[in-house]
This record gives structure tokens, C-alpha cells and sequence, in this order.
């Protein structure tokens, strides 16, 4: 199961800020104007060796006051239905409200561990106060200022204990995750794959209750495909379909090994699909890009090499992924699509031998060396790949600190030219030596 910790609660109790210090960033999205959170509802958070995804519900209901209680209490059936800790935030200057006692019901009912939280509890009358909100029942109940960060180390503490270790990857059969915004063609893609050769084809029962893993085995390629387009109970979604499809998204990229990214042709590339695209990045997984419903587009002769440029674009420094055009519904290069998801786990596992490494790559760096700091001269000794679930590069040298981040984007850009390493995140470390 996918480590996910979502923070509920109702709005202004101060989700994004706890969010953001949560994920160690300090984005400029606190800010009372409407919609400011609307790019910044989940990051990546590790604490005591432990690696989680932080989801700010905040981020996900329109300001209108008709939908906007009811649109919470969805959202936290969503949470309760697909994180693995949900954080419970209140706020000591109210005082517990109606909406905070109907989300302590919801809350109550699950069987989800549920840390109550006050927020706001910076000085000592305010710690007074905040003990009423014991009274709400929950066990796991933590006084913090998600502003100054005092108390949130002892909440990480306490919510670790519910999560999984990270656990190496087993080698075994590759895992790909068809994920993408609702209505692009997922559930179209995945019959057209593996709907008339059902009698080939075994479900195999997923790892977390609700997604659904499809074993595919014919023509030489066996593989599991993961598949995220399943929705259940539509009625409570309707107003939270995207919390609930960001919630599906976020839970198959912690399984997959590749991640096929699936975008309307007629869309393009829109926020939240860079969003999740920074998410596969950050978790190190493979991605390649599938533009469906390309058969509805007119074209000329450069039409796919002008929408590739396009994409590349707004997908850059990370441009070096397959993207491959394709109609689900009329079978267009789907198959060419799974052999380039192939190629991508391939490259995701590609070990290079330090001879190789230092051979093709020690000339390059003499040839263009990293520039000097301050009259030091930096001179790389040799180079080795580090055992990791990616690929990943340690360059040992006289003043490791000293190599910037462009010139560290060139060694990158070499491995890439040298070796193919397309669609995957490559990782270069500096080390002393």
C-alpha cells in the first residue's frame, strides 16, 4: 500500500502551511486569493528514513459556499478510502466548529489511524485552550504552530510509525501504471491492449484493495499493467473528481516501475499532468508520454513533429522520454507504444561498467572540465555507477561543493548521449575524493 498522508479539515485552519512545511518548501501559496493552492496539493516528504506523499485536500474545493461543506466531507471520504494516515487539522482560535464535529464523525467511523491536530497552539494560553479539543475522541491528539514548526517533529514521529519501510524493488516482472486526468482514453487504451484476448490475459489481485493489476502476456512480452481509470462510487465524486484521480495517480506511480502518461491530443499538456510528471521524477520512476486521440487532430505533413516540440517545451530540462501518438480507439501504435514502456524499464535497470564509464566520459570531462571556484581547479578523478533502483552516479573529485548545477546538467547530458537512458530520472552525486 502506498505510503499517502492526507491533511483534511475545514478551510483557513491552515492545511497549506502545514503542508508546506510538511514537503520542506516554502511556496508563495498562502495567500487568501482563491485558487492559489491549485498547483501545490501533494510533495514528497521523508522523515526518519521514511518516504511519504503529503496531499493538501485544500487545493481541491472551488469557493463556492453551496458545494464547499459538502465538497469537504467527499473529500474526506476520499482520504479515508485511499490515504494510509490522515492528518485531522483544527484550529485552537475557533474553537471546535459544527463542520469540525461532522468530519470527527466521518473520521471516527474509519479505521484509519486519524491524528487530531490543533494548529495555531504558540504560547501558553493558547496550549489552555487547545486541550478542548480532546473531547473530539481521538487518541492520537498533537498541539503544533504549523507556522513557527513547533510540535511537528513529535507529529512525524508519531505518523511514521503507521508507514511503510522503503523496500527495494524486486526484480521481477515489470510493473507500468497507465495514468493520466479523467476522459483522456486510460480505459480505452487497456482494452485495446488486452480486450479481445481475454482468454491470454489474468487479473491478478493488486497489492492495494483498488487498483486493478492486469497480467499481459502474448507475443514474447509479459508484464503487468496497472490500471487507474477504475472509478468507483461516481456519485460521491462528482464534485472531487480530480482529488479523487490526483488520490489514484499518486497510489500507482508508488507501484509502478514506468509510468505511461496519457494526454488528450486535443488538450495538449495541461497543469496537473506537469504536476504528476514532477511527482514520477521525484519518485524516480520511468515516464513516457502517449498522446491519445490522435486520429481526432488535422494534419499536415509536420503536424506530430510540431506537437512533439511543443511538448517538449513545457516538459523541459526533462525532454529526453518517448512520446508516442496514438488512438486507443482505433488501435493506432498501441503496441509500439508497450515496447517503448519496455525500452524504459530496460533503461531504468541499465548497469555500465566503471571501464566503460571512465572511457567514454573521463576525455569529455578533460576536454571541458568543470569551471574553477575561486582559483581552485577541479579535476575529476574517475566515475562509478551507485547501486540504486535508477540510475544514479557518483564523480569523484578534488572539490565536490564546488561543481554547479549546470555543469552537473552536462555530465547528465553526456550519459544520456552515450548511453541510453531515455525516459528515466539520471541522479549525479560529487564525491570527495
Amino acid at each position: 500500500m502506498s505510503n499517502i498522508v492526507a491533511i483534511v479539515g475545514r478551510p483557513n485552519v491552515g492545511k497549506s502551511t502545514l503542508f508546506n512545511r510538511l514537503i520542506g518548501e516554502r511556496q508563495a501559496i498562502i495567500d487568501d486569493q482563491s485558487g492559489v493552492t491549485r498547483d501545490r496539493q501533494y510533495g514528497i516528504s521523508d522523515w526518519n528514513g521514511k518516504n511519504f506523499t503529503v496531499i493538501d485536500t485544500g487545493g481541491f474545493v472551488s469557493n463556492s459556499d453551496d458545494v464547499f461543506e459538502a465538497a469537504i466531507r467527499d473529500q474526506v471520504h476520499i482520504a479515508v478510502e485511499e490515504a494510509r494516515v490522515i492528518i485531522f487539522l483544527v484550529d485552537v482560535s475557533t474553537g471546535i466548529t459544527d463542520l469540525d464535529e461532522d468530519v470527527a464523525n466521518i473520521l471516527r467511523r474509519s479505521n484509519k489511524p486519524v491524528f487530531c491536530v490543533t494548529n495555531k497552539v504558540d504560547n501558553y494560553e493558547r496550549q489552555l485552550e487547545a486541550n478542548e479539543f480532546w473531547s473530539l475522541g481521538f487518541e492520537n491528539t498533537f498541539f503544533i504552530s504549523a507556522m513557527t514548526g513547533s510540535g511537528t517533529g513529535d507529529l512525524l514521529d508519531a505518523v511514521c510509525e503507521y508507514l511503510d519501510d522503503p523496500k527495494e524493488e524486486e526484480d521481477s516482472i515489470p510493473k507500468f501504471a497507465i495514468i493520466g486526468q479523467p476522459n483522456v482514453g486510460k480505459s480505452s487504451l487497456l482494452n485495446a491492449l488486452v480486450g479481445e484476448t481475454r482468454n491470454i490475459v489474468t487479473d491478478v489481485a493488486g497489492t492495494t484493495r483498488d487498483s486493478i493489476h492486469t497480467r499481459y502476456n502474448k507475443f514474447g512480452k509479459d508484464f503487468l499493467l496497472i490500471d487507474t481509470a477504475g472509478m468507483r462510487r461516481k456519485s460521491r465524486v462528482k464534485e472531487n473528481l480530480e482529488f479523487y484521480s490526483v488520490m489514484r495517480a499518486i497510489k500507482s506511480i508508488d507501484e509502478a516501475d514506468v509510468c505511461i502518461l496519457v494526454i488528450d491530443a486535443t488538450l495538449g499538456i495541461e497543469a496537473q499532468d506537469m504536476n504528476i510528471i514532477r511527482l514520477t521524477q521525484k519518485r524516480n520512476k520511468g515516464l513516457m508520454l502517449l498522446v491519445n486521440k490522435w486520429d481526432l487532430m488535422e494534419k499536415d505533413s509536420n503536424t506530430a513533429r510540431d506537437y512533439e516540440r511543443t511538448l517538449k517545451q513545457r516538459l523541459a530540462p526533462f525532454t529526453d522520454l518517448p512520446i508516442i501518438f496514438t488512438s486507443a480507439l482505433e488501435n493506432q501504435r498501441i503496441f509500439k507504444a508497450m515496447e517503448a514502456a519496455l525500452q524504459v524499464y530496460e533503461n531504468k535497470n541499465r548497469r555500465i561498467t566503471t571501464s566503460e564509464l571512465n572511457n567514454v566520459l573521463l576525455p569529455i570531462i578533460e576536454h571541458q572540465p568543470p569551471p574553477a571556484h575561486r582559483g581552485r581547479f577541479i579535476k575529476v578523478k574517475y566515475i562509478t555507477q551507485i547501486k540504486a533502483r535508477y540510475p544514479a552516479f557518483a564523480f569523484f573529485c578534488n572539490h565536490p561543493r564546488h561543481v554547479k548545477a549546470p555543469y552537473k546538467l552536462f555530465l547528465e547530458n553526456q550519459l544520456r548521449k552515450h548511453f541510453d537512458f531515455s525516459g528515466v530520472p539520471v541522479a549525479i552525486f560529487m564525491r570527495e575524493k
